[in-house]
């Protein structure tokens, strides 16, 4: 009786929050140039694909900058999955290793 109460609690709250997170959308590609007062100015299609042009250029004439994106670094994708592999892995191994002796450890394992 309480996984099926369970199960219908979870169900609805993931339902509910794929309802809401349809409105979070961020529309903040082509609003325009923002003015001093900060206020939005004209920022038309054809402006746009001239800065589009240009980043396309720039990436071709500099093709070692790559994407930006630090993978290798400490606060990039993988350094950030070896850290927490590492933290992670220590506390395992810890918990391991302290689980292979003690109280109610199987006598006769170590």
């Amino acid at each position: 009786m309480n996984t099926k109460i369970l199960l219908a609690a979870s169900l609805i709250a993931v339902f509910t929050v794929g309802m809401y997170a349809e409105n979070a959308v961020a529309f903040a590609q082509y609003m325009g140039n923002v003015g001093s007062e900060g206020q939005t100015g004209s920022y038309t299609l054809e402006e746009a694909l001239e800065i589009q042009a240009r980043r396309i250029a720039a990436a071709e004439a500099n093709p070692s900058s790559g994407s930006g994106t630090p993978y290798l670094d400490a606060s990039g994708v993988v350094g950030a999955a070896v850290i927490a592999g590492a933290v992670f892995g220590g506390i395992a191994g810890a918990f391991f290793i302290r689980g292979r002796s003690g109280k109610y450890a199987a006598m006769g394992r170590g």
